[in-house]
């Protein structure tokens, strides 16, 4: 019974220092999330252009574009962790939490990619109806991270980025064999990721370089 009421105790003092937290530090992992809509944005914007006639290359061959813009993401990611010190807001429990969800975002999205791509190369001509749902899965797993976001920092804006983000998977599958798909994913990437990454980054303060 004791340890029962120790655990409980234990876990109404974590919830509320959540709580605390999430009130007065800003949300950290701004400069990723602005890099990751950034470069993804771009990626998707180049895709719209081999689709629409507009890039001096084919659709084939603009889809090393993503191969190539998740090396460059990746590459940032490494060099942010090993130059720059963390913003003033990424150490406390609700900013450890989000930061975590945002991890498992990514990893699941690299999962999901990964995986619809050995399914399509599978069954052949007929795995284009997966990767075509791609952008709407992808829009998904972002609203997830702002939506764990938005609960661990009692944030009505972040929580707004959400639902923004599950409304725009809808739309981005009502769009599958349009031209413009690939432009509007490339504008929810942009509002959905990157300004609210930038000003994610502003809120939590100047960035330091490590030893500095």
């Amino acid at each position: 019974m004791t340890d029962d009421l120790d655990t409980r105790s234990t876990d109404i003092a974590w919830i509320r220092s959540l709580a605390e937290e999430g009130a007065n530090a800003p949300l950290g992992g701004g400069r990723i999330l602005m890099a990751a809509g950034v470069i993804y944005g771009l990626a998707s914007l180049t895709q719209w252009a081999a689709v629409t006639g507009l890039a001096p290359f084919s659709v084939r061959q603009s889809n090393w574009i993503w191969l190539a813009a998740t090396a460059v993401f990746l590459l940032l990611t490494l060099l942010d962790k090993i130059f720059l010190c963390p913003s003033s807001g990424v150490k406390t429990a609700a900013n450890r939490a989000a930061q975590a969800a945002w991890a498992c975002v990514g990893t699941g999205i690299f999962a999901i990619i990964a995986s619809m791509s050995v399914v399509a190369w599978k069954v052949g001509p007929t795995g284009g109806v997966l990767l075509a749902l791609l952008p709407s899965l992808i829009i998904v797993f972002y609203g997830l991270g702002w939506g764990v976001s938005a609960a661990m920092v009692r944030s009505a804006r972040l929580m707004g980025l959400a639902i923004a983000s599950f409304v725009s998977a809808v739309v981005l599958a009502a769009m599958t064999g349009s031209d413009a798909q690939f432009l509007v994913y490339a504008l929810a990437l942009f509002l959905l990721m990157a300004l609210p990454g930038f000003l994610l980054m502003r809120a939590a303060g100047p960035t330091r370089f490590k030893g500095a």
